[in-house]
C-alpha cells in the first residue's frame, strides 16, 4: 500500500510517501524476485472463480490519489509492465468535483484516466476520505455511491474495488460497500492478504518513507511482518477500541438516553 510517490512532499504526507528513487528500487526487487502483480479486480476474480492465480502474486496499490502517481509511478509500472491499482478519493482530485481537502497536490482527471489507459485499475475510496465506521448511515451510503458514480462518469467505466480510507471498516461499513456494488474491498491490517479473509476485508501491509530496501524484501517474502508492524497493530487495536467507544455514545446520543 502507497500513497504519495514525492521528491519533496509536505508534513502531512510525508510520513507515508516515499522517494521517487525508493519506489523505482522497491519495482525492481518485485522484478528480481520473480513476483506477478495484478490489479485488486484480478485477485479477486480468481480466488472468486478458483483459476490459479500467476505464480508469486502481489498487489500494488496507491490511496487517494496523489500527483506523483502519474508523474513518477507511472513510467516505473510501465518499464516493468506492472498493472496495479489507484483508489481514488474524488473529492480530493483536482476538477469539477474537488472540495479542496487534497492533502497535496493531487491529480486531475486527465491523469486518472492516462493512468487508466496504462494498466492501472482505478478504485473508490470515498467521495472526502472520513472515517467511515464514525459516519451516518446517511453519510456513508453517501460517500461510497457518490465516488461511485463520479469515477464512472469521469472514466465510463464502474469502479469494482474500494479501499477503505484509514483503514478502517465495520460490518455495517463492508455491508454497505457490498450493497453499493463495489465486488472487493482492501483494508490495510499489515498482514498479507489470504483468500479467507473474504473479498471486503483483504489486508495489505505499508510502505512508507522509513522503509528500507531490506525491510521491503522481508516484507514481500512474507517474513517477520509481525515484528516489522507490531507497533503500528498495537496503535491499531487501541485506536479501534477508542472508535467503538465514540460510535456507541454518538449511538446513544441519537436515541435521547
Amino acid at each position: 500500500m502507497y500513497h504519495a510517490v514525492a521528491t519533496d512532499p509536505n508534513d502531512a504526507t510525508r510520513a507515508l510517501s516515499v522517494t521517487p528513487e525508493a519506489f523505482a528500487e522497491q519495482m525492481a526487487v518485485l522484478a528480481d524476485r520473480g513476483l506477478t502483480p495484478l490489479t485488486t479486480a484480478g485477485l479477486a476474480a480468481g480466488w472468486r472463480s478458483g483459476r490459479p492465480l500467476p505464480e508469486r502474486p502481489v498487489l500494488i496499490t496507491f490511496d487517494d490519489g496523489y500527483e506523483g502517481v502519474h508523474r513518477h509511478a507511472l513510467p516505473v509500472l510501465a518499464k516493468h509492465g506492472f498493472p496495479a491499482t489507484l483508489f481514488v478519493s474524488t473529492g480530493w482530485l483536482q476538477g469539477p468535483y474537488d472540495t479542496g481537502g487534497g492533502l497535496d497536490t493531487m491529480l486531475d482527471w486527465d491523469q486518472v484516466r492516462e493512468l487508466a489507459a496504462a494498466g492501472v485499475e482505478i478504485g473508490g475510496h470515498s467521495h472526502s476520505h472520513p472515517q467511515l465506521d464514525q459516519v451516518s448511515d446517511a453519510t456513508l451510503r453517501f460517500e461510497l455511491i457518490h465516488c461511485k458514480e463520479i469515477v464512472a462518469d469521469q472514466l465510463g467505466t464502474v469502479p469494482a474495488s474500494f479501499a477503505y480510507p484509514y483503514g478502517y471498516s465495520s460490518r455495517r461499513v463492508r455491508q454497505a460497500v457490498r450493497e453499493t456494488g463495489y465486488a472487493q474491498a482492501l483494508a490495510v491490517g499489515n498482514g498479507l492478504a489470504r483468500r479467507a479473509q473474504g473479498p471486503y476485508a483483504l489486508r495489505r501491509v505499508t510502505v512508507r518513507r522509513g522503509t528500507g530496501v531490506d525491510e521491503f524484501e522481508r516484507v514481500i517474502e512474507g517474513r517477520a511482518i509481525a515484528r516489522t508492524f507490531a507497533r503500528d497493530r498495537a496503535l491499531t487495536k487501541g485506536y479501534a477500541l477508542v472508535r467503538r467507544t465514540r460510535q456507541a455514545r454518538r449511538l446513544v446520543s441519537r436515541s435521547g438516553l
